[in-house]
């Protein structure tokens, strides 16, 4: 059977999608992960979960205050922390990403900022010392940290943070400082109250010298009774549109010391006399925030994944409306308008999760370089994090709000799952770096790689086709003769077209602006929509192209599904970019009508293997949270069971009747 998920009793409307399915399910699953054991030990962790009573929730989050679920997240995780070696590996981080997202799930829980950001801090920047202290304490959990860096002043534009770390030779010592209220770290996760540590980012001076952003590690509250150090203020910044089981925090220093060897001095260093030794790149220090983007990536991804998954399987069993006079009410999947919202999401959410795990490898190269004293891998890695994050967490929160409204009013609810998917997801859009300011940072990467070009050095794999030449050369679509495998290349190479003009003239403007006498920062303010323009382009080329290696490299028994849906993907970009495939004549409105018509075609051709490629992604009913989302497709019932328990819980908690509007009522008859 090629799908495997069909199951007796489910919703038969559903049965029936499946039954059209034309590839095996488990094939591409165990693609997505990595390799069949990976599948395999996901179901496994998934299983173990869903019948373990520590990790069960005798009410739901949504019908919890803030509190209560907050104090459900933190006594789940540390059931997962006493048990978590019988659950998974913990030293498999795609492990322990399931493990958590089963367990707890996706609104954050008190040791997130600790694995993904603290450990990652320390194990990439302390020297041998400070990492033999505090690693080991860390690994154990006898202490808990997070990463302080962002401020309410300042977040991506690490040069202007305010927070002082001032070098005394006479003691030896850093003095940490909040100047003023806007230099208050603001947004770490997990700060407000469960971190007891945290590496901050703080601006290194010494003999009055202001050397740059440097990170050490601070101590913040007592480790036998979690109260604030002296000349610590910390607490939690409140609510928030999603990620409300995270206590994200403040945090201000009234001249802390902290001993010298407290910097993390595994590239940078800070001598006992004062001296100071720069690392052997300037950007080494951003390696923690790589590290989260190339992480960012896929479970952004994975969240668009998630929300395609609830509206495919809900548009298989809602039927309404009717194509065919005197026929019966169809399935809402069969409408073009409803293919044309959802599938393009399952596309990019494949692309998007392919793109992330080429990423991955990409940062792990980069470990090994470093552990060599090699870091030209860097610049490259960061420039194209950095538009990722910006390109992907962008399209994942369209393509969530695409999937919610596709559900229509049932999409509005709670039940839906897809209001807190909304909720936590939108937020990847400003932290770890706001996405404007990230795609001028992948911007000011192409530039240096313009000149590049123009001199003839030899360039990194991502931005090799700069190389090729800019003008000239009308594009081929539509000329393939019917050679699925030639049109990708054909509109492959227009993408590349479309990203060395628009990084090619925005070089040209900014050169422009700076001969008639602007200075280069004026000059670049003058150009940032340009830039951005073209920083989205060459990133949206990335992740074609990184979806077509991992087509060219998947097993032949689902390269066909992959095929389709890689058409699908590439059909919907170039129709999304069509004013720049127009814009200098590369393309001709006969090409771009003729792109609609493959991807209209495209739709069709996946509409049999639509719920079976969701099937695919391989999210249990835990993990979806969703009741239209449903495994086996029961949602009406499901939906009237949901509301059953909001009425029980609100006569708990919400007595606003009895107490207000019916002694308003009574009182009212009473006056006639």
């Amino acid at each position: 059977m090629p799908n495997q998920w069909i199951r007796p009793g489910d919703n038969p409307d559903l049965t029936k999608e499946r039954k059209t399915c034309t590839f095996d399910t488990d094939e591409l699953t165990a693609n997505l992960y990595g390799s069949r054991h990976a599948m395999e030990r996901r179901r496994e962790i998934t299983e173990k979960v869903a019948t373990d009573p520590d990790f069960a929730n005798p009410i739901l989050h949504e019908f919890l205050t803030r509190e209560k679920r907050i104090e459900a997240t933190a006594k789940k995780t540390r059931a997962l922390v006493q048990r978590g070696p019988e659950l998974c590996d913990v030293t498999n981080p795609g492990e322990m990403w399931h493990l958590v997202n089963e367990a707890i799930g996706i609104e954050g829980y008190p040791l997130g900022l600790h694995y993904v950001m603290f450990l990652p801090s320390l194990y990439g920047q302390a020297d041998e010392e400070l990492a033999a202290e505090i690693i080991p304490r860390a690994m154990t959990l006898q202490i808990i940290g997070t990463y302080a860096q962002t401020e309410m002043g300042h977040g991506t534009n690490l040069r202007e943070l305010e927070t002082t770390a001032t070098y005394d030779k006479k003691t030896q010592e850093f003095v940490i400082h909040t100047p003023t209220r806007s230099a208050m770290k603001w947004w770490p996760g997990n700060l407000g109250k469960m971190s007891n540590y945290a590496v901050v980012a703080c601006q290194l001076y010494i003999d009055g010298k202001k050397i740059g952003p440097h990170n050490f590690l601070v101590q913040l509250r007592c480790e036998k009774t979690h109260q604030p150090l002296p000349g610590i203020t910390v607490g939690d910044i409140g609510p928030k549109i999603g990620y409300n089981t995270a206590d994200n925090g403040y945090l201000a220093f009234d001249n802390v010391r902290i001993p010298r060897k407290r910097m993390l001095m595994k590239h940078a260093k800070v001598s006992p006399d004062g001296t100071y030794t720069h690392p052997i790149h300037s950007k080494l220090s951003y390696g923690t925030m790589v590290h989260v983007r190339a992480h960012m990536i896929y479970t952004h991804g994975h969240m668009l994944a998630t929300a395609a998954t609830v509206a495919t399987r809900y548009s298989a069993v809602r039927r309404q409306g009717r194509i065919e006079q005197g026929g019966p009410e169809v399935q809402i999947l069969d409408y073009q308008t409803q293919q044309h919202r959802i599938f393009p999401q399952i596309a990019r959410a494949y692309a998007m999760m392919f793109t992330g795990l080429e990423v991955k490898s990409l940062y792990a190269k980069y470990l090994e370089e470093i552990a060599k004293g090699q870091a030209d891998l860097l610049p490259d890695l960061h420039a194209i994090t950095s538009g990722l994050k910006s390109v992907v967490t962008h399209m994942a929160a369209l393509g969530i709000e695409q999937c919610r409204m596709s559900c229509g009013g049932h999409g509005y609810s709670d039940a839906s799952g897809l209001p807190k998917l909304y909720g936590v997801q939108i937020g990847g859009c400003t932290y770890e770096g706001e996405n404007m300011v990230m795609l001028q940072q992948t911007a000011r990467y192409l530039m240096k790689a313009v000149k590049w070009a123009g001199q003839g050095k030899s360039l990194s794999h991502s931005v090799a086709y700069m190389a090729k030449p800019t003008i000239g050369k009308k594009s081929l679509i539509g000329m393939e003769g019917g050679d699925i495998s030639r049109e990708h290349e054909v509109i492959l190479e227009t993408l590349e077209h479309v990203s060395r003009r628009l990084y090619t003239e925005a070089s040209q403007l900014w050169e422009k602006r700076i001969k008639a006498g602007e200075t280069k920062e004026r000059a670049w303010n003058g150009v940032t929509v340009e830039m951005n323009r073209a920083s989205r382009a060459h990133t949206r080329l990335f992740m074609a192209r990184a979806f077509h290696r991992r087509l060219l490299s998947s097993p032949s028994s689902i390269r066909s599904v992959l095929t389709d849906l890689f058409s699908l993907y590439l059909h919907y970009e170039c129709v999304d970019m069509a004013h720049h495939l127009l814009e200098d004549g590369h393309c001709n409105g006969g090409q771009i009508q003729y792109l609609k018509k493959r991807l209209y075609e495209d739709l069709t051709t996946l509409r049999p293997n639509a719920v079976s490629l969701v099937d695919s992604f391989e999210q249990s009913d835990r993990e979806l949270n969703s009741v239209l989302g449903r495994r086996d497709g029961n949602v009406y019932e499901e939906l009237y069971q949901w509301a059953k328990k909001s009425e029980l819980n609100y006569t708990d908690v919400l007595p606003a009747v009895e107490k207000y509007m019916k002694p308003m009522m009574e009182e009212n008859r009473s006056k006639l």
